[in-house]
């Protein structure tokens, strides 16, 4: 019989990591897929950390950018737009996995992969993972029963590949809830190295959609003004309602700069004086810039006060 082939959706985590361990157990011939989303890339902050461990499995990985055109714009439509609606925040995750689903689903028919299998685990998130979240996510992406999940699939329906015997369930784990301990356990056992959990996704986060809100109409929007949302103070010019962002110290103020070599806003950078970076979208705006930073490079803290109405 052909060896069974399955595509990974791979985070970096703990969980995605056993998954591979788990398929492999069982001969399965894998390919992996990491999807870098702009508001969390997964427990890696970094896709080296990834590629070097699907490197050690002997795995290829493809990553596919929603980062960058024109998959950007299609991830920031859904957020405009989720028809599932949101979490506690901006965070529409259900939505997010049919988006992820359907490109890896894409990916998967390229490299005729028999079946996707992820590290999701029964219950452990309340917006996507109960098991009623689980079926609607594969319907709505198109994958009734092409789904495996390996450290719940003895709590979920039998999938296609379990059905055609191209994977033994019986191997397969029965997962679920938030403890950690099995995983932990099963790490130790595979002697798996993994990173610490992420900070998760930013559209969870309050403060930050606030700010992503009073952004989200903009045409034209590009993935580094969505960086520049996590940095420095926000204010909203009356004139021009152009934005203007100041770094609140020597990082910011760094990363600020750097962002910048992207985007190619306007910036001012004190020179004489210890002050903040500003950076600033529309020339008109120059002249509140400049205030904005004598203003915050002062020991005088009374000559904020008038700018706060500006803030975002």
């Amino acid at each position: 019989m052909k060896q069974p082939k399955a595509l990974v959706l791979f985070s970096g985590g703990l969980d995605s990591r056993l998954v591979i361990k788990i398929l492999q157990e069982q001969n399965i011939e894998l390919e992996a897929v990491f999807i870098k989303l702009p508001f969390g890339e997964g427990c890696c902050n970094n896709t080296a950390c990834i590629f070097n461990y699907s490197q050690v499995q002997g795995i290829k990985l493809h990553i596919i950018d929603a980062t960058k055109e024109p998959l950007f714009s299609e991830y920031l439509e859904m957020i405009k737009k989720p028809k599932h609606g949101y979490g506690v925040s901006l965070n529409p995750c259900k939505d997010c996995k049919v988006f992820i689903l359907k490109k890896a689903k894409e990916l998967g028919e390229k490299i005729n992969a028999d079946f996707l299998a992820t590290g999701e685990v029964l219950a452990q998130r309340p917006n996507s993972q109960y098991k009623s979240h689980l079926m609607l996510i594969e319907r709505k992406a198109d994958l009734v029963g092409k789904i495996l999940r390996p450290l719940s699939a003895k709590l979920l329906p039998e999938t296609i590949a379990e059905k055609n015997h191209l994977v033994e369930r019986e191997k397969l784990l029965s997962i679920q809830g938030r403890q950690r301990k099995k995983q932990l356990e099963l790490a130790k056992k595979y002697k798996i190295k993994y990173p610490a959990p992420a900070g998760g996704c930013l559209l969870c986060e309050k403060e930050y959609c606030r700010k992503l809100k009073d952004i989200l109409a903009t045409d034209g929007l590009k993935y580094e003004d969505i960086l520049l949302l996590g940095v420095g103070r926000h204010f909203r010019s009356k004139e021009t309602n152009n934005k203007i962002i100041i770094g609140k110290n020597e990082n910011e103020n760094k990363e600020l700069e750097l962002i910048n070599q992207n985007i190619k806003y306007n910036i001012l950078v004190p020179k004489k004086v210890p002050g903040p970076t500003v950076i600033f979208k529309d020339e008109k705006d120059k002249e509140l810039a400049e205030e904005l930073l004598n203003a915050y490079s002062s020991k005088d803290k009374s000559l904020v006060k008038k700018f706060q109405v500006m803030r975002i």
